[in-house]
């Protein structure tokens, strides 16, 4: 067994990730995180609002694109952003500091390879990715503008969401929350400022959108670079003397790379939905893209929870103590099923309550109820399976959410093909849809109670029998 890190040396931040109350500590770090979430989540939001007054030919191009959007989103803030806190919680927790100072420009290089990535493949293929989807006309031009701007940008995204990630590894959720909680209130009045116009400003329409949120981004970087460097933060990067290591590359890479995977099956699942609906029209597309934003919305909400899980599992298991780390990652599993599974029965109850808030096209809100009205019920699988999912970030043991996302993704394809080979129509798509978030919940839950974060999985497992194959 690994012995337990001496702590008396240890910073009283990462002290108190390793011997505070677990319940407290997980709440009183996870509200700021969870802000940070939704005023993120409100960002795409705000731009869907407004865009819809464009009509609906705008609000299904956003609809094509926002699963790639939110494939960058989440792939650099949760699955490689959670890995960069992983990696810098485990070397706190370990004692390591110099290697946490270290691993925050080994994170930003990754943040700009990742980002140049994004850009090259969406420039270059967006236009077939959106046909492929459906889109066409009014709705395929649309969603090239939108795209061709955003992800021109796309290192500026990657950027911010790896200092955020850096900043959460330590323990700290307060400055993040202060700095995206500031760029909504900017992006309120400029979002619709550079979409319709004003005075001198010229209407953008929705390439205003897409410059509105790149500037949110990058007026973020700045100020969060701004504290990283300044004498308030734990860490201490530095530009001189620096070398890279390979090490501490693999070490965010080994857990970023499958988290990758897993984000990627994600979005394809939502992306390949969206082509099975596009067989029913613009509106369909329009009105399953607008319901789905709300399982999106499910996302930063569980990663409120995720963040701080991800560097409370990371320090205490870097520093020996496994019993306190998967208590806390039950306590937050039960958390986010609670808070998941009563939006997803809120919005079966009141589809309209949501669908209204972007536009009262009678077809398309057809479309979006029939979605909620489905899948909403079962929105606590996808709590259950994503925060589990943040917890092994934190472990460093992600095959098994990867496996559990990836049966979800061919569980929804090929359902909802089958659905449509045997005449099926929008219910039963969306009926696989909810199966597929069954299995993934169900998944993630049995292989973290067989103990695959040590060791081969064989369940059920008591968490004493787990901890005993250990030492």
């Amino acid at each position: 067994m690994n012995s337990v890190t001496d702590r008396t040396h240890l910073d009283p931040r990462t002290r108190l990730l390793l011997e505070a109350p677990i319940v407290p500590t997980l709440l009183r770090l996870g509200a700021p995180n969870v802000l940070i979430m939704l005023a993120q989540a409100a960002v795409g939001l705000i731009e869907t609002y407004f865009v819809g007054k464009l009509g609906t030919d705008a609000l299904a191009g956003m609809a094509l694109v926002f699963p790639v959007v939110m494939l960058m989103q989440m792939m650099s803030a949760g699955a490689i952003g959670g890995a960069i806190s992983s990696s810098i919680a485990r070397a706190l927790g370990a004692g390591r500091r110099a290697d946490g100072d270290a691993l925050v420009l080994h994170s930003l290089l990754i943040g700009l390879a990742f980002g140049a990535f994004f850009m090259l493949a969406v420039l270059g293929g967006g236009r077939w990715l959106y046909s492929w989807m459906g889109g066409t006309g009014g709705a395929l031009e649309a969603a090239m503008t939108y795209s061709d701007l955003v992800f021109a940008g796309a290192a500026i995204v990657w950027i911010y969401n790896s200092l955020a990630a850096v900043i959460r590894g330590t323990g700290n959720m307060v400055v993040p929350a202060i700095v995206t909680c500031a760029g909504v209130v900017v992006l309120i009045p400029l979002s619709p400022l550079l979409i319709f116009g004003w005075g001198v400003v010229p209407a953008m329409g929705i390439a205003g959108g897409a410059v509105a949120l790149l500037a949110n981004y990058l007026l973020g970087s700045i100020a969060l670079a701004a504290y990283l460097w300044s004498s308030k933060s734990l860490l201490r990067p530095s530009f001189a003397h620096l070398r890279f290591r390979w090490p501490l590359f693999r070490d965010i890479l080994r857990i970023g790379l499958v988290g990758a995977v897993s984000t990627i099956a994600t979005n394809l699942t939502i992306g390949i939905t969206t082509a099975l609906v596009g067989g029913f029209g613009t509106a369909a597309i329009a009105g399953y893209g607008t319901a789905s934003r709300l399982e999106y919305l499910l996302v930063p909400l569980v990663f409120g929870l995720g963040g701080p899980l991800v560097a409370i599992v990371g320090t205490c298991l870097g520093a020996g103590q496994r019993e306190r780390a998967m208590r806390a990652t039950w306590i937050g599993a039960c958390i986010a099923v609670a808070m998941t599974e009563a939006i997803g029965l809120w919005a079966a109850s009141f589809p309209h309550a949501w669908l209204s808030l972007f536009t009262e096209d009678a077809p398309m809100l057809e479309a979006g109820t029939l979605y909620l009205r489905t899948v909403g019920p079962l929105y606590g699988f996808f709590g259950l399976g994503l925060l589990l999912f943040f917890a092994s970030q934190g472990a460093g043991r992600l095959l098994w959410p990867m496996l559990g996302n990836m049966a979800r993704l061919a569980v929804a394809a090929i359902g909802g093909w089958l659905a449509l080979h045997w005449g099926g129509g929008l219910t039963q798509v969306f009926v696989a849809q909810g199966v597929a978030l069954v299995i993934y919940g169900l998944v993630n839950a049995a292989a973290v109670m067989g103990g695959a974060w040590f060791g081969p999985v064989a369940w059920p497992r008591s968490t004493a029998a787990m901890l005993r194959r250990v030492e």
